[in-house]
């Protein structure tokens, strides 16, 4: 049983990293996972929505219109992150319904940059491991936890708080994997629910009381274009439209993975540029503009406080959606993180790779839980959020650019392979243009203050260390 379990998922027999590539075309044939497929349409529609809608749209709009300064700059950046997360997204899905196998952009790299042997192996594994993190979202649950039950959010109780919630949701995806896949998609349906209520609120309160709030009046005045603040505030976005690739990474589990990548993406981004774009919306009709840039992360509580109901429970069902997002998260990278083991790159190889005691995945869990759990404790959680999500912007860039190249170099290299999906060619230089925009974006520093308390590039930095 050990050795079907530690087997790799993305070849019957290989070496640790593939080096010839003649051997490489049946890398294009599905495998099915150990776990079996079990996921199916609905089921990956809501492992991509709960990733994407996770605490972005609830925490990120106060933080960027701090950032940018207006809240027409604001949406003009929600809606250009879209038409970017959809270039990003089909050619995950070109490449996904090519190489049909878990793993993701990990697949991918290794298919395509054969040379220097293990380059991309390790790129991946050590980004993988060190930046494969759900604090965010955890320190979001514990914030609006205590708003909605009125304590006071000390550094301390925000941080037991979220290391409470990470430490449950490895345990159950760990132990009991069938609840798990239950939990999570009862809460994406929360989520989803959430959402739209927030939205049609917002409407109602614009047609009650439409000169409410007068921000409408000049949306453009103090509009930030310095090319650094509107980087960082562009890393936000894109962190509120990441995981639209989520079901690349559990392809071997996936009921007809090919059709499934094809449709199940486009839905969820549909669904959430709509939610995000209509969200923002009532956030500008009901919150003044001075305290939205005030608000950060809680931004959603002074929403629901104007609107004078909910003041509990709503703040509840954001925690809840945050949970829901750190659920799915954990869930695909533990799969990425076991892939990772399985090629040698993990000490304990046997053992994190192994589906064993339980049929779940608890190595590549005990893997995730740790830097998590680091990232939790070590920083100040009053900046940690904007920190962390720029970190991880950044890092991301280097990652969506040697994607996107790889799918030119494969078109070049192999024009016959076989491709039920094809990705629109200016779509990716789109995405490869703005990477490197984004990438050199630390050179230009902010002539204000940051959104952080430290050095401005930092978050640059920490992702260039990894």
């Amino acid at each position: 049983m050990a050795d079907v379990e530690t087997t790799p998922l993305l070849r019957n027999e290989r070496p640790a990293a593939p080096n010839h590539e003649n051997d490489s075309d049946s890398e294009a044939v599905p495998e099915t996972s150990t776990l079996g497929r079990k996921i199916g349409w609905s089921s990956a529609y809501i492992l991509v929505i709960s990733r994407v809608i996770g605490s972005g749209i609830f925490a990120m709009p106060g933080v960027i219109i701090q950032n940018v300064g207006s809240p027409g700059l604001a949406l003009v950046l929600w809606v250009f992150g879209a038409l970017v997360a959809w270039a990003g997204l089909v050619i995950s899905i070109e490449f996904g319904a090519m190489l049909p196998r878990s793993g993701g952009h990990k697949v991918y790299l290794e298919y395509t940059y054969r040379k220097p042997r293990f380059l991309a192996s390790v790129m991946v594994a050590v980004t993988a491991v060190l930046l494969g993190f759900t604090a965010t979202n955890c320190i979001v649950f514990a914030k609006y936890t205590l708003f909605a039950f009125r304590i006071d959010p000390t550094d301390a109780m925000v941080k037991l708080l979220a290391m409470g919630l990470l430490t449950a949701i490895t345990v159950v995806h760990g132990c009991f994997y069938r609840t798990g896949v239950f939990v999570q998609n009862l809460l994406g349906w929360v989520k989803i629910a959430l959402t739209i209520f927030m939205v049609l609120c917002g409407v109602a309160i614009v047609f009650k009381r439409p000169n409410t709030v007068p921000v409408w009046d000049d949306p453009w005045v103090d509009s930030n274009w310095e090319w650094n603040t509107l980087s960082t505030a562009f890393f936000k976005i894109l962190y509120s439209f990441a995981g639209l690739e989520n079901v690349n990474n559990v392809m071997n589990e996936v009921k007809n993975p090919i059709r499934t990548i094809k449709s199940v993406g486009p839905a969820g981004l549909f669904t959430a540029c709509i939610t995000y774009v209509l969200i923002n919306f009532a956030y500008l009709s009901v919150v003044p503009l001075g305290e939205i840039k005030q608000s950060r992360e809680l931004i959603a509580a002074l929403f629901f406080e104007r609107l004078g109901f909910g003041h509990r429970i709503l703040p509840i069902a954001i925690a809840l959606s945050a949970a829901g997002n750190v659920m799915v998260v954990t869930f695909s990278l533990a799969r990425l993180n076991q892939e990772v083991a399985r090629q040698g790159f993990l000490p304990f190889q046997k053992l994190l790779a192994s589906n064993r005691p339980f049929n779940a995945p608890l190595g590549g869990l005990i893997v995730h839980y740790i830097p998590s759990l680091i990232v939790i404790v070590l920083p100040p959680s009053s900046t940690v959020y904007s920190f962390i999500a720029d970190v991880e912007g950044y890092a991301g860039q280097f990652f969506a650019l040697a994607v996107a190249a790889a799918l030119l170099i494969l078109r070049r290299r192999k024009p016959d392979l076989h491709r039920p999906f094809k990705a629109w060619l200016p779509a990716v230089w789109l995405r490869i243009v703005l990477c490197v925009g984004l990438i050199i974006a630390p050179l230009f520093p902010p002539k204000g203050s940051s959104d952080v308390d430290f050095f401005y590039a930092s978050y640059a930095l920490v992702a260039l260390s990894m």
